[in-house]
């Protein structure tokens, strides 16, 4: 039986560990990521695992990231997001009810456009163009696309070449025109920081990871970790920051899990589905730019940061780029949070009464 937990402890995941296609995984990521960095790619222990994966995914070789691999990874992610936050976040966190509104029309506007441009000129049927063009929540539409009998293959490899896309121009352009330096990961640590508290705060992140997997809050990883950790650093309880640079080592494997779904894929399937991706991503990522100019009249950040939050990318690859530029992470990820709350409930309501008389497809 299929695990889907949030931290998947069983026999299975452990034993995925050992696995052949994860030392491939292991294999080719490192290289890869030394050689990004070598050429100071930005992002080098992110982009040069997924696109070493992503060639020899589609290549043939049998890859595969194990779960409990990268729920660990992720849960570190969260951590690190979360030690930005402090008290200083509610001077900050009425404005962000506006923000959230932007969000929604954003979504909105970009499920009805970007979805009618897939019908008409890619061939998609209506409620397959609609789950196509959302922008993000692939594992949650996933469930609602079968449920709706639309085209599984094309929804995931939409969204997936929309994704590499996305994460692989991003950087570059953030590293051109973002003024500021990557922070590469150069803070101070203190060394004496209390281990207790690390503890309490894995504790108390499992336990919230575990109670939103129940509740089906999509992301509960990291919206478990980012409010365990505000909590605990808030009320002054527990508060530590993670050593920075087991950030590269979140990149590599995050990085490698995104080449790794193109496992099931070939060439042929990406090639057809490439040039109506790359347009609808376009799309999304212009729209995206209008909602971060009109959010930037109503809250006072950084414009790469306002972009960052309305970008059309997997939540946890865009926390990442955010990190790696000091882009306000915790601003960026609360934003992706609602995002994939919205997406969940605007797809069905655009399905229920633009497509109640259309024949499912």
């Amino acid at each position: 039986m299929q695990n889907n937990q949030a931290i998947p402890f069983n026999k299975e995941n452990f034993k995925q560990i050992l696995s052949r296609e994860f030392a491939w995984v292991i294999i080719v990521s490192i290289p890869g990521a030394l050689i990004a960095d070598y050429f100071n790619v930005p992002l080098a222990w992110f982009l040069g695992p997924m696109l070493v994966t992503s060639v020899v995914s589609l290549g043939g070789i049998k890859t595969k990231m194990p779960k409990l691999v990268l729920s660990t990874v992720l849960i570190f992610l969260g951590l690190y997001i979360g030690s930005y936050i402090d008290k200083n976040l509610f001077s900050q966190i009425h404005q962000w009810a506006w923000t959230s509104l932007i969000m929604l029309a954003y979504i909105i506007i970009s499920v009805l456009l970007v979805s009618k441009y897939l019908q008409k000129f890619s061939g998609y049927g209506k409620k397959t163009s609609v789950f196509s063009a959302a922008p993000g929540a692939l594992g949650p539409l996933l469930i609602l696309a079968e449920d709706e009998k639309s085209d599984l293959s094309q929804v995931a490899t939409a969204h997936l070449i929309r994704l590499i896309i996305i994460i692989t121009v991003f950087p570059f352009i953030v590293n051109s025109f973002h003024d500021t330096e990557s922070i590469q990961i150069i803070e101070s640590i203190n060394e004496n920081q209390n281990i207790s508290h690390l503890l309490i705060l894995i504790v108390l992140s499992i336990i919230l990871i575990i109670l939103f997997d129940k509740l089906k809050i999509p992301a509960a990883l990291l919206a478990g970790t980012l409010v365990a950790s505000g909590f605990l650093q808030i009320t002054e309880i527990a508060s530590y920051k993670l050593p920075a640079n087991i950030i590269d080592y979140c990149l590599l494997i995050l990085g490698a899990s995104v080449g790794c779904r193109f496992a099931d894929k070939t060439f042929k399937e990406i090639a057809k589905n490439t040039a109506h991706s790359f347009v609808a991503t376009l799309l999304l990522v212009l729209l995206g730019l209008a909602a971060a100019f009109v959010a930037g009249l109503v809250i006072d950040k950084n414009f790469f940061t306002l972009l960052l939050s309305y970008c059309p990318g997997g939540i946890y690859e865009v926390a990442v780029i955010a990190i790696f530029f000091d882009l306000d992470p915790e601003f960026v990820s609360f934003h992706h949070i609602i995002r994939l709350l919205m997406i969940l409930f605007v797809v069905p309501i655009i399905l229920k009464f633009v497509y109640r008389n259309k024949k499912p497809a």
